[in-house]
């Protein structure tokens, strides 16, 4: 199911209009902007590693907000949409500072907002809820957060681990992150040990090289500690859905958080993969993540308009 969507699975077409938005420190995201009826509610939605709002899961997730009469903004993280970010920081897993302008802003286009996020997208999201607590924006209704990795050390062990697909993956991981990397570094020189950063081997390895040098971690177990999401889970005050996987490749299941918050609902699918969820047949799948989230979003949605 992991590699179904990257390999096979073309994301459904929807149509988006992209919107470059200035940000306060300086620097830019571009958001693609899919349009509702006045008054509608509003998705927003986050990627995961090294992706971007062109991923199939999210078009599918402005699908199901298409289907059910809604607006939506697929943020697409620095430097994640074609085009190098201005500055020599970037995104990482627990950056929220992006996710809250894009949220202040959408304020001033809906008074009921929803949010999903997805992989690193979803850690992002909930590091962010947990971090608003009581605070959270009354415009924002709810959320869902699609295979969450909430311990990122062990995370990261597991992607650097043995196995052909996470090979494959790390690989991939890798090669993108390292040349957007060493071509930041050309123009920012001294910023980072680009040498390190060309023998990383592994996420921890480029992490600890680049990642946290550049964000103001001491190093990659530090960043780690600091912007793993599993922490925030308890303090989140906005209703939640976390849908993992435990045969999911990437994220150990142990690493999945017990959750005795009222507002937060913890599903744990036996099958899915990572961001898979496939159901169907293989000629017509659907996409049961998803439809689940677009669905918990909806109930939550009526609920506070009752």
């Amino acid at each position: 199911m992991t590699v179904f969507g990257p390999l096979f699975r073309r994301g459904p077409r929807v149509p988006v209009t992209r919107e470059r938005w200035e940000l306060s420190d300086g620097d830019f995201v571009d958001v693609d902007r899919m349009s509702g009826p006045t008054g509608a509610p509003l998705l927003l939605a986050l990627h995961g590693l090294e992706g971007s709002s062109s991923a199939h899961y999210i078009r599918g997730l402005l699908a199901q907000a298409r289907r059910r009469g809604w607006g939506a903004l697929a943020l697409n993280f620095r430097g994640c949409s074609g085009d190098m970010n201005r500055l020599v920081r970037s995104y990482h897993s627990g950056e929220t500072g992006d996710l809250d302008e894009l949220v202040r802003r959408a304020r001033e286009q809906s008074d009921r907002i929803v949010l999903a996020g997805c992989s690193l997208g979803g850690n992002v999201l909930v590091k962010w809820l947990g971090e608003q607590g009581d605070a959270a924006p009354r415009e924002v209704k709810a959320a869902a957060a699609l295979c969450v990795p909430f311990d990122l050390a062990l995370c990261a062990q597991t992607l650097d681990g043995p196995g052909f697909w996470r090979f494959v993956y790390r690989t991939r991981f890798l090669r993108s992150l390292k040349r957007k990397s060493l071509e930041k570094l050309a123009r920012f020189p001294g910023a980072a040990d680009d040498a390190r950063v060309r023998r990383a081997r592994t996420l921890f390895e480029f992490d600890d090289a680049l990642t946290a040098r550049v964000h103001g971690f001491e190093g990659a177990r530090d960043y780690y500690a600091q912007s793993s999401s599993a922490d925030f889970v308890d303090r989140v005050r906005v209703p939640l859905l976390l849908l993992s996987a435990a045969d999911d490749p990437f994220i150990p299941a142990r690493c999945i958080p017990r959750v005795t918050n009222p507002v937060v609902e913890l599903e744990i699918s036996p099958r899915g993969g990572h961001l898979g969820f496939i159901e169907g047949p293989i000629w017509r799948p659907r996409f049961y993540a998803e439809r689940r989230a677009a669905e918990f979003l909806e109930t939550h949605l009526r609920n506070t308009a009752a």
